[in-house]
């Protein structure tokens, strides 16, 4: 059953894909505020998948994120987040990014549930 408190954690190494460069957000070889926000919502939305019902999934729908420290190539990240609050079909998420030397990210995610059958073919409708 899907409720608050649920938590998740995802990490991953810090590569040349991640990198502001590559991303171009910026022109540094450092880890990418782009990076760090998709690592958010993948441990958002990977966080309540299996408390989902078959054939529903989340979509990302708001961002409010503080980068507060870079974080250089090869160092280990990692995402915690935690669902702090459910109204309807919204959930919002509390998630904090840290690298080796300690917090490098922090906000409020929010995501909506969808029936993704449904989300995907309305999507696909706007190239006709």
């Amino acid at each position: 059953m899907l409720k608050t408190g649920i938590n998740g954690k995802e990490e991953i190494i810090v590569n040349e894909n991640h990198s502001a460069e590559s991303l171009e957000s910026g022109t540094l070889k450092v880890f990418g505020t782009p990076a760090m926000i998709a690592l958010m919502e993948k441990t958002a939305w990977k966080s309540v998948q299996d408390y989902l019902e078959e054939g529903q999934g989340t979509v990302g729908t708001s961002l409010e994120i503080k980068h507060v420290s870079a974080t250089p190539l090869g160092m280990k990240v990692y995402c915690e987040s935690e669902l702090t609050g459910i109204d309807g079909k919204k959930l919002i998420f509390s998630v904090k990014a840290y690298d080796e030397t300690g917090l490098i990210g922090e906000g409020i995610h929010e995501r909506f549930i969808v029936n993704n059958e449904k989300f995907q073919k309305k999507t696909n409708q706007k190239m006709k």
